[in-house]
């Protein structure tokens, strides 16, 4: 399989069981991975979808290969309500930010090279993130960097931001990055597995890109967009995305969320769930694949009533 190397990839297709003459919607297209899966594996139609303007040329060189069974939209999958084609076989979505982004250091998703703050996902549209380090209040930065972010030392890093910004504002990745090492203890600066800055990061880009509440809108839109039997799968890097795919799954299936009290007899059963569990990546995946460690695959199949 060329390219972009999807995680999960065996389980996704396991669960979503492309078949000749069917349409899927790949709703997190990226670097293609996962529509070049579905696209070998049947001879199936894939519509993609991207907010990003850099996957247009990924997508252009899919549609050259590919011919009329790829199609792709430039578009925020919190907006399938939009979406003309359908309804489909199956749909995926892969959450977060793509290895792409990732790799493309003056997108300013990473710490690990000086770029200016932007972690946009569409860079063409919204508030960057030094725009809006500069204009957050702090009840909002306590928000993304504790619970976004799930960094236990949200006190210290929010206070230096809200110190650092009235002296001159955060524009640079390096910046950001080095207010963060200024607030670890130097003993955690060597010992952590993860880098002090990484979730300070995704809990800024998760806040920029609003990305918990597209999850919420692009979801149930998707539920309503699939087949009766259609199969619907969602990767989740997060526990807030887990949580969101989770307590949804349930609700359609027709089992108690948190805090619902209702009788079983009251519940509507419009899918059966694929996966009891999360299917989570394999050690030998893992240690090809490092982003794959913290990947949930989530599967159902709608109801045929």
């Amino acid at each position: 399989m060329k390219g972009h190397v999807p995680v999960l990839s065996e389980e996704t297709l396991k669960f979503l069981d492309p078949e000749d003459g069917g349409l899927y919607l790949d709703c997190t297209f990226g670097g293609g991975g996962h529509s070049r899966m579905i696209l070998e594996t049947a001879d199936a139609t894939v519509v993609a979808l991207d907010q990003d303007p850099q996957a247009v040329e990924r997508a252009d060189a899919f549609k050259e290969e590919f011919g009329e069974r790829f199609q792709f939209r430039r578009m925020n999958f919190s907006d399938l309500d939009t979406l003309e084609e359908g309804p489909f076989d199956g749909i995926l979505f892969d959450f977060g930010v793509s290895s792409f982004q990732l790799d493309q250091l003056d997108r300013g998703f990473s710490f690990r090279g000086e770029a200016p703050l932007d972690m946009r996902m569409n860079s063409e549209s919204g508030q960057t993130a030094a725009e809006w380090l500069a204009t957050a209040e702090r009840r909002e930065l306590i928000h993304a960097i504790r619970i976004y972010g799930e960094e236990k030392n949200w006190r210290r890093i929010v206070g230096a931001i809200l110190e650092a910004r009235t002296q001159s504002p955060l524009r640079t990745t390096t910046e950001l990055t080095e207010l963060i090492l200024s607030c670890t203890p130097a003993r955690l600066r060597f010992t952590s597995k993860i880098h002090p800055a990484t979730k300070v990061f995704q809990g800024i880009r998760i806040a920029v890109n609003r990305e918990l509440d597209v999850i919420e809108l692009g979801l149930p839109a998707a539920f309503e967009r699939l087949k009766p039997n259609g199969r619907l799968c969602v990767i989740s890097f997060h526990s807030l995305e887990d949580r969101i795919a989770k307590n949804l799954f349930r609700r359609w299936a027709g089992r108690p969320e948190p805090g619902d009290n209702r009788p079983q007899d009251m519940r509507e059963i419009k899918a059966e769930l694929l996966t009891r569990r999360p299917s989570t990546a394999s050690d030998m995946e893992i240690a090809a694949n490092a982003r794959s460690r913290s990947a949930k695959l989530r599967a159902l199949r709608k109801a045929d009533n």
